[in-house]
């Protein structure tokens, strides 16, 4: 298999570890803050992380690495998590879909900015029909907005853009995972302190599905999928597989009809066929 066909199988495994991270984040703010909960999700994948750093023996970053792991920190350590965790508490897990159909677009563009790739102009065609068909099917599946949350999660996209297109760039060179554990245990003594000071005033009325929520975004969200994430788009190209995110809401609705048993409508499946050849379209072009 090609390099780019490993990337793509690889970027598809990370988005659908990916598809389940808001519907855990919005089980783990119910009993969780929003700011205990990044903090505790990134301290926890950094402590996981470090272990692999150590074990495997991984030279530490130059310093020339240390501003683009930095960027990385900002935008999928804390930024995308706790502007998240805010907006959701606003807005429904639904609703938060309409804008993760917004991030594939934004990660092509910094894919464009900070890691100088150049898709050819059908390949916008593609990523802005795909965007669409996401968002719509999304405002025609969730309940009304909220301002504050819907800003929440605007600036959640553009710092998780960001944050996908400097870490695929600087895997190139560190590797995947290694570029997600140096940014975790780079902000490991913030995010220890400040889950320290926002620790629970008491732990008695959190239950199992909360606890069940930070397990899952903590080693899965935070860790586990960018190892296949980041080696995806390094691979394959950032703009190109960024597009599998498009299928991230499939992904989470259809797990929930297969394990939930609620029902699969009808417009599900047409906005899956035209968001697959949406994607389609634009791995051709990219």
């Amino acid at each position: 298999m090609s390099f780019a066909g490993k990337g793509w199988g690889s970027g598809l495994l990370g988005v659908v570890i990916f598809s389940g991270s808001l519907p855990a984040t919005r089980v783990a703010v119910a009993g969780f803050s929003p700011l205990f909960l990044t903090c505790a999700r990134a301290v926890i994948a950094a402590l996981l992380g470090g272990v692999f750093l150590a074990l495997l023996r991984q030279k530490a970053p130059a310093r020339s690495d240390l501003l683009p792991l930095a960027i990385v920190a900002l935008g999928v350590v804390v930024g995308f998590p706790l502007l998240t965790a805010l907006a959701l508490l606003h807005i429904t897990a639904a609703r938060s879909i309409v804008f993760i159909g917004l991030l594939p677009l934004a990660t092509a563009i910094f894919g464009v900015l900070r890691g100088g790739e150049r898709p050819r102009p059908a390949f916008w065609l593609f990523s802005l029909l795909g965007s669409a068909t996401v968002a719509g099917f999304a405002l025609l599946h969730s309940d009304g907005g909220s301002l504050a949350g819907d800003g929440l999660m605007v600036a959640a996209v553009v710092l998780c853009g960001l944050g996908y297109a400097e870490g695929a760039t600087l895997s190139r060179r560190l590797g995947g995972w290694q570029v997600i554990s140096w940014a975790l245990f780079l902000s490991l003594p913030a995010m220890a302190l400040l889950a320290l000071i926002q620790l629970p005033a008491s732990w008695d009325g959190i239950d199992a599905a909360a606890w069940l929520g930070l397990g899952y975004v903590s080693v899965f969200s935070m860790l586990v999928g960018f190892v296949f994430w980041y080696r995806g788009l390094a691979l394959g190209g950032i703009a190109g597989v960024g597009q599998l995110q498009l299928l991230q809401p499939f992904f989470g609705l259809l797990l929930a009809g297969l394990l939930l048993h609620e029902p699969i409508a009808w417009s599900m499946v047409a906005a899956t066929g035209v968001v697959v050849l949406s994607v389609a379209g634009a791995k051709r072009f990219a």
